[in-house]
């Protein structure tokens, strides 16, 4: 491989902005395979009539309208020849999507054809094993070849049904039929009535020696022939005989086309002004102002409160001051380092109507208003289904083959890495069931569409609801609803009864056999017990009995095209079709495509990281699209619009700076108190959008789109590096070579980046080109012309899927840039922290993208223990990520200031759990000695704690007013800081020093999306306790002060000279401490006493032990001398 554009591949030349793809047109327009396509007129009732060339001659009615002259079409997707390259096109998509390819390292890439993938019934014609007549072959149990809707497709008038293989055994052997022994034929299909409905052809240039020729002035930016602009200038149709254009208000004939569309409109539309569509939006002065005063008070205050206790140490407990004020700096350092991002929050809003007028309405030049949006890659990962029910993972798939966007333009890949046939079969049904399901929230506009949630609702179903089936329709849904979950929850049994089976006739085989050949009968039967699929078949992925070769960790790669490429046209449904009526319904389906990447023993997979590149990879090869949006198997999308949200700011004039739209997490199933701060509102509603406002948010691994170019390590546009070609073109709109990107890359170097695939390196300018905005305005940069995305996608084929199936395989990434620079960075168990880090740090922009309803939804553990596990595995990734290269000190200069302060804040914010442990001793400590961080009480040291008290609170106030955070929701949030900072960061610290310094990897567990044992209660794991050594500190904590509390009351009272004023101030500080670790507390003691009685014990030996050693050290001193007269009221004085 030699270059990107040495010679195009497919990929290119489907797309309109790949490399020499104007090159390779105008080739195969010069080689003549364009045919004459016959004459026609449009008749007043709208119907055109077929016209020979004598008609024309004879007919005078007809002279003034036509010319005498003839179109030649070249071959498009929305004109093609019927011969037999058609059907064979048809025969091999049919081939891909009914097949299941597996290879990997040292293996050949295998295609098993499967006539049945699940137990039920496959109705849908884009599914794999749908239903369909078999072939007339003799001794053949092929299906016959179907078309979009499911229709047999007869490629020979004797009507013989013949399958894909015979079709193409018989066209090897001289093309004939085996049915009528005639070559094949498809008839006359020149008298057929010409389709107008599917948007504008792609006329060839007229003669360029024709210097009379008017139309050769019409060129658009490109230097190239504009079709679109000759043709409305000149009132010309699209290429039927003589561009005859018809009246304004008879477009589309008699029944007037679409509603609100005719040649006025479209003509009217090219006039109005440009809009943009998103607005960033500041957030109003008056709460800003006070905002941004407020810190900068507190922070000089701060140091002014830090100097005097610095210089005013506590001679009588040095001890105490010391570790006092080396806290107490530490904290003003974090304080900083989180305030100060904050300074510059900002609001976003987009315009989806402005974004549909751009890019789907009807114009002259799209009269049917094909879309124009770039595609969109969703991706979905999952690795036990023991862990991650397949039921969860089903909806959530089911919620994105239902969303809001151009059917043809949206692909979904799913991630098994356990390589589960559960798995597998659970998105077959869901694949299954999605061919009711989709169409039926399209005809009544469903939200939410993941169907768990939706049947789940409290609301009135029928609000906003005006189709007079709707009651009908969706009680027949909840059936089939109902019935699919049983069948899900019924897989496990059933794939164990059927391997089962297959294992027994295996046995019985054997022992026949055995018989047979005179074997020893006492001899036992050894037989590998295997994992059978619905067709009777081995599983190539993990066996329930593992063996070589089919074990967790060691299996080939496997994936499956479950939902095949729709048609690029609507596909209407019927009232006969489906058990609802579908009528005037779409019922398509999006590309759908089951992953299980090659595991090997000896290879480090790289988890979650891992897994995503083998998608980017996989879905490069198969459909490209230019955006990625990855979700967890519990996320489902909640808004059916939230891509077409994203994709106003990834359109819009700066977009091709973005590298990513992170969108906030919103949780379900959350206690309605949010007691361990789930929700982390303080986090997605405050400190994301303070980012929004400087270089943008951080990705937090799920609910975000990347633009594709970005993800493969590329820098951001740069004008003063991408030069135009020549000066016809210009770099809005000429399609760029990888050198382009990256001047420094060298074309012999792409696969030590890329690895040694083709066809992947092939794709990435076109995926470039496809995600530039449109150049509709001076401020875009980098633009793409409009209609360029209407072209539709070239149908897959087995050459196609076997490259793919090569690019998940374990070895691919051996000696590349991939998990380095390019894709999801290796190396930390928060992948999804350094890959942002890395883009920002190349100077990439990213936005915060908050929708009025929620983009995205999902689960979240809300018992103690999964918890705290969450937290820690957060916090040691920031630990990994401060001692490794991705530390923001060794930044580059292309990350903003600030954006750099939070990004070292990432890194340091583990270590604040070892001065935040001291420091909640503290009290207990003062209280067990009798002193206190400072010597004596002084009017300053007053001051500053109150001025410093009240910025806390003014802070707090106004930054609750500007996220909408509630003021009960930022106390959970304190309360859970000290809770974790006391225990899981505390663990990251160790954990993450010792894998730094001993090697010691760190191994975590997936958290389980599973509930409770209550199933009546849906807060039943709420009261789940588990025990982990996660809870010894703050137990240790809470009852070493609760313990010094009640030393101190039994001190004071059996004292000679009470000092109550002591007591007091003890004991506030003390009641701080306990007040954060209340949650804790209460989630300790569970709802049925589950907490083990160990727990109690220990942390009692422990906080026991320690205050008897303190007493043990430092008695306390008997005062025998008397009081003196006035002296035992005294002045208020701190311990």
């Amino acid at each position: 491989m030699s270059s990107l554009s040495s010679q195009p591949s497919k990929k290119a030349m489907r797309n309109p902005g790949a490399p020499n793809a104007s090159q390779q047109g105008g080739n195969r327009n010069a080689s003549g395979s364009g045919q004459t396509v016959k004459f026609a007129r449009r008749t007043s009732s709208g119907r055109y009539v077929s016209l020979s060339r004598e008609d024309l001659d004879m007919s005078d009615e007809i002279s003034g309208d036509y010319m005498n002259y003839t179109v030649h079409i070249p071959p498009t997707p929305d004109n093609q020849p019927m011969d037999t390259s058609s059907v064979a096109v048809k025969a091999e998509e049919q081939y891909v999507s009914n097949s299941l390819f597996t290879g990997g390292f040292n293996s050949v890439t295998r295609a098993h054809l499967m006539d049945k993938v699940i137990d039920s019934e496959v109705t849908h014609p884009q599914m794999a094993g749908a239903r369909g007549s078999s072939c007339a072959m003799a001794a053949c149990d092929g299906k016959v070849i179907k078309d979009e809707r499911g229709n047999d497709v007869i490629p020979c008038e004797c009507r013989f049904k013949i399958c894909r293989d015979c079709y193409m055994d018989a066209q090897k052997d001289g093309g004939l039929c085996p049915g009528c022994k005639e070559p094949y034929r498809h008839g006359d299909y020149d008298d057929d009535v010409p389709d107008y409905s599917k948007g504008a052809l792609p006329l060839p240039p007229p003669n360029k020696g024709d210097s009379s020729n008017m139309s050769m002035m019409k060129r658009n930016q490109n230097g190239e022939f504009d079709h679109n602009r000759w043709l409305f200038e000149t009132k010309g149709t699209y290429g039927y005989g003589n561009a005859y254009w018809p009246p304004p208000d008879d477009v589309y004939g008699d029944d007037g086309g679409d509603e609100g569309f005719n040649g006025t409109s479209m003509l009217e539309r090219n006039d109005k002004p440009w809009q943009p569509l998103s607005r960033k939006m500041l957030v109003d002065s008056s709460i800003l102002s006070p905002y941004r005063l407020l810190i900068v008070i507190r922070f000089v205050v701060l140091g002014f409160f830090l100097q005097w206790r610095i210089t005013h140490p506590n001679r009588d407990a040095v001890w105490l001051w010391a570790m006092s004020i080396t806290c107490e700096l530490w904290f003003a350092f974090s304080w900083i380092l989180d305030q100060i991002p904050k300074l510059c929050p900002v609001y976003r809003l987009t315009d989806l109507e402005v974004l549909k007028e751009k890019f789907e309405m009807p114009s002259p030049s799209n009269p049917t208003g094909r879309s124009d949006l770039p595609g969109v890659d969703m991706f979905v990962s999952t690795a036990d289904p023991e862990k991650e029910p397949p039921l969860i993972t089903a909806n959530t798939i089911l919620s994105i083959l239902a969303v809001d966007y151009p059917v043809e333009k949206l692909a979904c890949y799913i991630s098994d890495d356990g390589g589960a046939l559960l798995t597998f079969e659970a998105m077959a049904e869901a694949a299954s069931f999605a061919d009711l399901w989709v169409p039926f929230c399209r005809k009544h506009n469903i939200e939410p569409r993941n169907p768990d949630s939706y049947f789940s609702l409290k609301v009135d179903p029928t609000k906003n609801k005006s189709r007079s089936d709707f009651v009908k329709d969706r009680r027949r849904m909840k059936r089939e609803y109902d019935e699919f979950k049983v069948r899900i929850n019924s897989l496990p049994d059933s794939i164990r009864r059927r391997s089962d089976a297959f294992n027994a006739r295996e046995e019985m085989k054997m022992l026949k056999h055995k018989r047979e050949s005179g074997a020893d009968p006492l001899e036992p039967i050894k037989i590998q017990k295997a994992t059978w699929m619905a067709d009777g078949t081995h599983w190539p992925g993990t066996w329930a009995a593992s063996a070589p070769d089919h074990a967790k960790g060691d299996h080939s790669g496997i994936l499956q095209v479950m939902l095949k490429p729709p048609s690029t046209d609507p596909l209407m449904g019927g009232s006969d079709d489906k058990i609802l009526d579908f009528t005037n319904v779409d019922i398509r389906l999006p590309m759908f495509v089951y992953v299980s990447r090659e595991k090997r023993p000896g290879y480090d997979h790289n988890k979650k990281a891992g897994a995503m590149n083998c998608l980017v990879r996989a879905s490069a090869i198969l459909s490209n699209g230019p955006f990625m949006l990855n979700l967890d198997c519990d996320h489902y999308i909640y808004n059916c619009k939230a891509i077409r949200e994203g994709m106003c700011f990834m359109m819009d004039r700066g977009g091709e700076n973005i590298c990513y739209i992170q969108f906030p997490q919103r949780f379900e199933g959350i206690d309605p108190s949010d007691r361990y701060a789930n929700k982390n509102t303080v986090f997605f509603d405050g400190n994301m959008r303070a980012l929004d406002g400087l270089q943008g948010p951080v990705y937090v691994g799920t609910g975000c789109m990347f633009r594709r170019f970005a993800l493969y390590g590329f820098d951001p546009p740069n004008p003063d590096k991408t030069q135009p070609k020549d000066d016809s073109s210009s770099a809005e709109t000429h399609p760029l070579t990888t050198t382009d990107f990256d001047p420094d890359l060298d074309l012999n170097l792409l696969p030590k980046r890329f690895g040694n695939s083709t066809m992947l390196a092939e794709s990435i300018p076109v995926a470039e080109y496809q995600a530039r905005p449109l150049a509709d305005h001076p401020a875009v940069k980098y633009g793409r012309p409009p209609g360029a995305l209407r072209v539709p996608r070239e149908p897959l084929d087995a050459t196609t899927v076997a490259e793919a199936v090569s690019v998940i395989s374990c070895w691919y990434e051996d000696k590349t840039e991939w998990g380095d620079r390019v894709g999801w960075i290796y190396g930390s168990v928060t992948e999804d922290v350094v890959t942002g880090y890395r883009m920002h740090n190349r100077g990439w922009h990213s936005v915060y993208c908050v929708t009025k309803r929620d983009a995205f939804r999902g689960g979240a553990p809300i018992n103690l223990t999964d918890r705290l596990h969450q937290v820690l595995r957060w916090a040691t990734g920031s630990v990994e990520i401060f001692f490794s290269r991705n530390n923001a000190f060794l930044a580059s200069r292309k990350l903003m200031l600030l954006q750099r302060l939070f990004y070292i804040n990432v890194g340091i914010y583990p270590f604040t759990s070892i001065f935040l442990i001291v420091y909640c001793f503290l009290p207990a400590l003062s209280l067990f000695s009798g002193s206190f961080i400072v010597e004596s009480l002084n009017i300053a040291f007053l001051v500053y704690l109150l001025i410093i008290t009240c910025c806390l609170i003014g802070l707090a106030v106004l930054e609750v007013k500007w996220s909408g955070v509630g003021l009960e929701e930022w106390w959970r949030n304190e309360q859970f800081w000290l809770i974790s900072g006391t225990s899981a960061h505390l663990a990251a610290v160790v954990q993450g020093l010792l894998k730094v310094i001993a090697g010691i990897e760190i191994s975590f567990t997936l958290t389980s999306k599973g509930a409770g044992d209550d199933n009546d209660d849906i807060y039943a794991e709420l009261y789940l306790v588990k025990w982990t050594s996660l809870m010894i500190p703050p137990i240790v904590i809470a009852m070493t002060n609760i313990i010094a509390m009640a030393w101190a009351v039994i001190r004071t009272i059996y004292s000679a000279v009470p000092q109550w004023s002591k007591l007091v101030g003890g004991g506030f500080f003390s009641f701080w401490v306990l007040a954060h670790l209340y949650p804790f507390a209460k989630g300790l003691m569970g709802r049925r006493g589950k907490t083990p009685t160990i727990v109690f014990v220990w942390s009692g030996l422990i906080a026991i032990t320690l205050s008897l050693l303190w007493i043990a050290i430092s008695p306390p001193a008997v005062v025998n001398t008397p009081t003196q007269p006035g002296g035992t009221g005294g002045g208020f004085q701190f311990p």
